[in-house]
């Protein structure tokens, strides 16, 4: 029971993780099309190739933000962070909203409690 335990808070917080590189709302700018992207931007929004040109604009800026750090990633880090976005864009609306609720009852929690969820996660790696 602790494992499955374990294993859910895991997937919440690297849902968690995932999500706090989707939601953050900025404006939009002029529109991108996946081919004006870099190398380097697609090799790190690759997970969302096929879904870039329905995703929202202030979306696609927020992403192409994120990814801007992608090239000082060590390699291990470039792979989580493919595998979560990969897992972000399999999810269907619902999930997302979901997950974006979990998020924000995550945020209510107090600070000393989320560290010890996050000690847990790293120990149980």
């Amino acid at each position: 029971m602790q494992k499955i335990h374990t294993l859910g808070i895991r997937s919440f917080i690297s849902g968690l993780l995932t999500l706090s590189l989707l939601t953050c709302s900025l404006a939009s700018a002029s529109p991108q099309s996946w081919q004006s992207l870099s190398s380097i931007q697609q090799e790190a929004l690759a997970p969302l190739a096929q879904q870039w040109s329905s995703l929202p604009e202030a979306q696609k800026q927020h992403l192409l933000n994120t990814a801007k750090s992608y090239p000082t990633l060590s390699p291990k880090h470039k792979q989580r962070f493919r595998k979560r976005l990969s897992a972000w864009s399999e999810l269907t609306p619902e999930q997302r909203n979901a997950a974006r609720e979990k998020y924000q009852a995550f945020q209510n929690v107090p600070a000393d409690t989320r560290e010890e969820v996050k000690q847990m996660i790293r120990e149980n790696r």
